[in-house]
């Protein structure tokens, strides 16, 4: 099988499409035919070495996919061959190929009302967005939720679930993405590069995607009692952050994504019943891996992107 992999740290000439051998599932492992993979920030930082802890290269790049059970291994009880499912995984044996091996616990169905392509966006963008306010924010009607990068992978949905679940919903991002933006539902906008967001006040939940000083200012927003959730991942001081946090009377929270198939499967229930859906802005293929890797570092992607093998 093809996959797309690296011998060495650095930018995305590094990255390489390879030959490997297809590998077989051992108990309570599926193997997966890749039918879509998509692309995220935490894909450039494991390729650039801002992410360590996976090993040294040669690695297989790839976090989240969509595609068809090809072999399950001994125990496997939830899946069979032939079934449509999505997931996430992590390197060293990534999804940017054409077989991907998974655990069965990081593995669901597919959402029925989505096809692959837009199914293989979701496993990291998605989940993180609905942990972040199903499961750790809980976001109810009525509440006040600031959503930085709101045109992002994980962003742009984190505002539709936001607003599937009654909020009124706050997004930064530069004003040649409010109209994109608007359609999704977002209440209120704001150009991060001419205003300030911490003018606002009253705000319930944030969802920071950006992290660094951004938690800092975001603390000022938030009601007493308001909650400020990081999904940055690894590599960020947020000793700050956490001390005023406490002073300010509101909850912190460092989140690091959880794949279960609870929440895979909850997940999926969403998106077939809200209509929650990925915008993809670019599919590429498989072999055109570090030309999206160019494209998802320079932060105008609105969206996703995802590599069809």
């Amino acid at each position: 099988m093809r996959v797309i992999t690296q011998f060495s740290i650095g930018g995305p000439e590094v990255l390489q499409v390879a030959e490997a051998e297809r590998p077989v599932p051992a108990a309570g492992e599926v193997l997966v035919r890749v039918y879509a993979t998509g692309v995220n920030p935490a894909d450039c930082k494991v390729r650039s070495g801002h992410v360590d802890f996976f090993g040294d290269p040669p690695l297989v790049l790839g976090h989240e996919f969509s595609g068809v059970v090809h072999e399950v291994g001994e125990a496997v009880r939830a899946f069979q061959p032939g079934d449509e499912v999505f997931g996430w995984v992590t390197p060293p044996h990534g999804s940017h190929a054409d077989y991907v091996l998974v655990p069965e616990t990081s593995l669901a169905a597919k959402p029925t009302t989505l096809d692959h392509v837009h199914a293989g966006a979701l496993g990291i963008a998605g989940l993180t967005a609905y942990q972040t306010l199903v499961n750790i924010a809980q976001v109810r009607r009525g509440q006040r939720v600031l959503i930085h990068a709101a045109a992002g992978g994980v962003g742009h949905l984190a505002v539709q679930i936001a607003k599937a679940r009654g909020a009124y919903v706050i997004g930064t991002a530069r004003s040649a993405k409010h109209a994109f933006l608007r359609e999704l539902g977002v209440d209120e906008l704001i150009d991060y590069t001419t205003d300030d967001f911490t003018r606002l006040r009253e705000v319930d939940v944030v969802i920071d995607t950006i992290s660094n000083d951004y938690g800092p200012r975001s603390l000022r927003t938030l009601d007493r009692g308001g909650i400020l959730v990081d999904v940055v991942g690894v590599g960020v001081d947020r000793t700050s952050v956490r001390q005023q946090a406490q002073a300010a009377g509101v909850r912190f929270v460092e989140y690091f994504l959880q794949p279960n198939p609870a929440d895979l499967a909850g997940f999926a229930d969403l998106l077939d019943r809200s209509g929650v859906r990925p915008f993809v802005e670019r599919t590429l293929p498989l072999t055109e891996a570090a030309q999206a890797h160019e494209l998802s570092e320079s932060g105008r992607v609105q969206g996703k992107i995802v590599l069809i093998p």
